[in-house]
């Protein structure tokens, strides 16, 4: 956008926020970023809701305070909730300007994951505009939508029934190929079934590559990393195959490439494309990695604290010889597991072993709320998104 000065005005709810166009251009707004990159007019008010090229005055029909805060957010680091304002409120207006629940303080992400589940509200980020240049029926979108949406149409599901079949099977001969009775008989038929799977899942990579919007964004999602580690492997073996022979000292040392074949098993996570669950669980664990961080550290000191205390206590059993070797004791304790290779024996060690496994139960139940909560609220926004592209669907078939 070319703007009529190296300064702005934002409008927010009558209350003026003057701007520089270079910071408005590093804000990490990704509404105030995508305001920079109009050419037009017509781009600018699909953002905001008027412009006066005058003044160059961008004038947003929101809550002015909720932007005050964001904006204090954006020089000190620290968002909180507004004072005296709903938490739903203020969390659709962190939406809109291009935040999500994960740039809250941890007090208050816990008041709107106990308001999210409680009220069962869901907020989903407004989509990217479409290109104007390019119709909302071009192929190019159709094939996307066809290969990274499964209940877009009848053809999607199709195409995600055919790629999950060639998961399972690639699976099932990954396992079987352990087998010692596999190994000799059935070589040849597991090399030709793992070719073509191999082939499907290249070939479905490459024509998502293709028709995705940004390439660069492409390579950075979590699940085509996946795919090209799945499938990498493969090539990798494949080809050292070719060069050092089959029965070759390399192929017989084999560490390596028994090392890349299995690692064929993230085959597997390609089903989080095609399964609510998978996905819920994904989100999940991106949502809530302070709530993780804080309960492996929670773990690790406990870990340090009990296994040094059980290495003084148990100077003399074999088993304690030091604290490293104390520290496996200490972590089978306190998740409850008790697989009885090593107990401690002296009384002091017994009492010991008791306030560990108590003080395992009590550290590693004290995030899993949160984390709970983060997966409903995960598992219904999934579910409420996948609902609205199939209505989607229905009306464009309607149509």
């Amino acid at each position: 956008m070319k703007f009529g000065s190296s300064f702005c005005t934002l409008n927010v709810g009558g209350r003026r926020f003057p701007f520089s166009v270079e910071l408005m251009k590093h804000l990490p707004l990704s509404r105030l970023s995508r305001l920079y990159r109009c050419v037009s007019e017509s781009e600018l008010l699909e953002l905001c809701d008027d412009y006066d090229r005058d003044r160059n005055e961008f004038f947003f029909d929101r809550h002015s305070e909720a932007f005050s805060f964001i904006m204090l957010y954006l020089q000190h680091g620290k968002l909180r909730f507004v004072p005296h304002m709903c938490e739903l409120s203020f969390y659709n207006e962190m939406l809109y300007w291009g935040l999500e629940s994960a740039d809250l303080q941890l007090c208050c992400q816990r008041r709107l994951d106990e308001r999210l589940s409680d009220c069962f509200v869901h907020f989903f980020p407004e989509e990217e505009p479409q290109d104007p240049e390019e119709p909302p029926d071009h192929w190019l979108e159709k094939m996307r939508r066809t290969f990274e949406e499964p209940t877009s149409s009848v053809a999607a599901q199709i195409l995600a029934s055919v790629s999950v079949l060639f998961v399972l099977i690639s699976m099932v001969m990954l396992c079987a190929s352990t087998l010692p009775e596999w190994k000799a008989e059935t070589l040849d038929e597991h090399r030709i079934i793992e070719a073509v799977c191999i082939g499907w899942f290249t070939a479905e990579c490459i024509v998502r590559f293709i028709v995705s919007r940004d390439k660069c964004e492409f390579v950075r999602r979590p699940l085509n990393i996946i795919d090209l580690l799945a499938i990498t492997p493969y090539y990798i073996s494949v080809t050292a195959t070719v060069l050092t022979g089959e029965n070759s000292q390399l192929q017989r040392a084999g560490v390596t490439l028994r090392v890349l074949r299995i690692m064929r098993i993230f085959w597997v996570i390609k089903l989080a494309r095609h399964f609510l669950g998978l996905q819920t669980l994904g989100l999940t664990l991106r949502r809530c990695y302070r709530e993780m961080v804080m309960l492996l550290v929670f773990i690790f000191v406990a870990m340090a604290i009990f296994s040094a205390l059980a290495q003084l206590l148990e100077g003399g059993n074999q088993d304690y010889t030091s604290i490293p070797a104390a520290s496996w004791w200490v972590i089978i304790s306190m998740t409850t597991v008790g697989y009885g290779d090593m107990y401690p024996v002296t009384m002091a060690g017994r009492v010991l072993g008791g306030v560990c496994v108590v003080s395992g139960i009590v550290l590693l139940a004290l995030p899993i709320t949160f984390i709970y909560h983060s997966f409903v609220q995960c598992y219904h926004e999934l579910k409420m998104r996948s609902a609205r592209c199939i209505r989607s669907s229905s009306t464009d078939f309607i149509d």
